[in-house]
């Protein structure tokens, strides 16, 4: 199915919302078509392509409320999914934090949807596919990528006069390359709201050089090492990290922003003073949607500053009863970065490790952060300022708080999973074990 106009969708929310007998309804209507194309040894084998749209109904009396959805929008279907949303409502028990649904908001455009990533299509994939293969098998390598492209919008209304719409457009490209051997392993990941800004072959090239280059690893002492993570490698880690900024988490100690004897860290200084992290929705790298999770206006905040905490993210209910005013999570995490290449990073270092990118990553300590996980598909030893030979791949045992105070330099930022993340080159990043996997 086509996007829904802001006009259409607004017509179905205001015809639900006319069949309510609610004290309270909030209606939802999201969908769009997402596509894909996955190959693996240098076939593709699946490709495809959906269309679909839901609306889901939430009903409310007093402090209780049920919720039903449809993928049907005739007006039977609908009168039918909100009288089973009130039914489910008024048998439910009541919500003791739950907040009245809010009023009209005035929302700000981003620039989420790009017409060039909505025009892709069976011939585009295929041509991606293909720019990627034929280079692998030229030069026999073993390609196995995975492509999902999505165009699409979500429209929300309610009984209270609050209306918010949004389209959105998204890129993922993902590829694995492996020597003929199985003993040489290189990754890359790119993801873009604009298809214009993705190359497949020139991502395809990265993991086919790493691919060439970790053949036949050697192994090394765990220990503790001045690690270089690439932007795919810190962003592994880092999200872990924003995700920590719950202010509610933090006020009933179970954060890692908790105060021993009750409290929080706000303002203190947790981080190496070139640590600032930010989030902006109308960023043009890493736009989002232009409300926060409650439905508020996103704006651009600053979470950290010159390593220095400086905002959380409340609910509206744990900013009520907190006294304070609501922030919401940020769409899209902005790591300040610097001006060093991975070149540049590499050079300086006199003996250190390169890190690919992280992976089967576990909680050890959540108030800590600590975490442990293995390293995977191009992990490299360098000794006075180059790549000296590839390493067997370690098991970490690493808290991203620790590593923001062992910040030796930050490079370049680069789009990770909709966040901008640094290349990091961090000392005493410590490595526990071997692992056998390439």
């Amino acid at each position: 199915m086509a996007i829904l106009t802001q006009e259409e969708a607004k017509k179905i929310i205001d015809k639900v919302l006319s069949y309510a007998k609610a004290d309270e309804t909030e209606v939802s209507v999201y969908g769009g078509r997402t596509g894909n194309i996955r190959y693996a040894r240098n076939t593709v084998n699946t490709s495809g392509e959906s269309n679909e749209i839901q609306l889901s109904i939430t009903s409310v009396f007093g402090k209780k409320s049920g919720s039903s959805s449809i993928n049907e929008l005739d007006d039977a279907s609908l009168k039918k999914a909100v009288e089973r949303s009130e039914e489910i409502a008024q048998l439910a028990p009541e919500n003791p934090e739950y907040m009245p649904m809010l009023g009209s908001q005035n929302y700000t455009n981003t620039k989420t949807f790009i017409q060039a990533s909505d025009n892709i299509d069976p011939d585009y994939r295929a041509q991606l596919a293909e720019d990627s293969i034929k280079p692998c098998a030229a030069n026999d390598l073993v390609a196995a990528g995975y492509l999902e492209d999505f165009s699409g919008f979500v429209a929300r209304g309610n009984s209270k006069g609050l209306f918010e719409y949004n389209t959105s457009t998204s890129v993922d490209f993902s590829i694995t390359v492996r020597t003929e051997d199985g003993t040489g392993s290189g990754y890359a990941i790119r993801d873009f709201n604009d298809v214009n800004l993705l190359s497949s072959k020139d991502v395809t090239t990265i993991a086919m050089q790493k691919a060439q280059a970790s053949k036949n690893a050697q192994a090394i002492e765990p220990g503790k090492y001045t690690v270089i993570l690439e932007p795919t490698a810190a962003g592994d880690l880092m999200g872990l990290l924003t995700r920590g900024f719950d202010a509610r988490s933090a006020d009933e100690g179970r954060s890692f922003l908790s105060k021993k004897g009750g409290g929080t860290r706000m303002g203190e200084k947790l981080f190496d003073e070139r640590v600032n992290i930010t989030s902006d929705p109308a960023n043009l790298l890493i736009p989002s949607a232009p409300w926060d999770s409650d439905g508020y206006p996103q704006q651009a905040q600053t979470w950290v500053e010159n390593g220095v905490v400086k905002n959380m993210y409340y609910s509206r209910y744990w900013a009520e009863k907190q006294g304070v005013d609501s922030i919401g999570r940020p769409g899209g995490v902005i790591i300040a970065g610097g001006d060093e290449s991975l070149a540049d990073m590499i050079k300086s270092t006199e003996r250190g490790v390169l890190v690919t990118r992280f992976w089967y990553i576990r909680a050890v300590d959540p108030q800590t952060l600590l975490y442990t996980g293995l390293t995977r598909d191009g992990t490299f030893y360098i000794e006075n300022g180059k790549i000296k030979f590839p390493v067997k791949n370690f098991r970490f045992n690493e808290s991203p708080i620790i590593m923001l105070n062992n910040i030796e330099s930050l490079g370049q930022q680069q789009r990770v999973g909709g966040d901008l993340i640094p290349a990091m080159k961090i000392r005493d990043f410590t490595f526990t074990s071997l692992s056998d996997a390439v």
